[in-house]
């Protein structure tokens, strides 16, 4: 069974998300979509979320888009990546942060996954 895995904040939803998510679906059969830790966007984008980390989760799962949707680890970003094995990795035109190094982490681990 083919796997797909999209990362992201996902803080206020709009018709983007659910345009990329259901891009992302069409390249395998299961979809898991992980949704950034609150420390994690702080981090990355020096603000909060307006949504924490559950209300995003919640608000993901009731789409009933994805066949899984999980928390982000809080300090290895690649080992949820390397717990569910995905097929491909669907990724977004601003996902800049969680790309960098993503190729060469995944190779260090020998993990084989398509990059879309």
């Amino acid at each position: 069974m083919t796997k797909v895995l999209v990362a992201g904040t996902f803080d206020l939803l709009h018709p983007g998300h659910i345009y990329f998510l259901n891009q992302a679906k069409k390249y395998g059969r299961r979809l898991i979509i992980v949704v950034a830790r609150d420390k994690t966007v702080l981090k990355v984008k020096k603000c909060l979320p307006v949504n924490g980390e559950n209300v995003r989760l919640a608000n993901l799962k009731k789409l009933k888009i994805a066949d899984r949707v999980i928390l982000g680890n809080r300090g290895d970003k690649l080992r949820v990546i390397e717990e569910n094995r995905p097929d491909t990795i669907c990724l977004g035109y601003d996902q800049k942060a969680f790309t960098r190094g993503l190729r060469n982490g995944l190779k260090n681990r020998k993990l084989k996954i398509k990059i879309n």
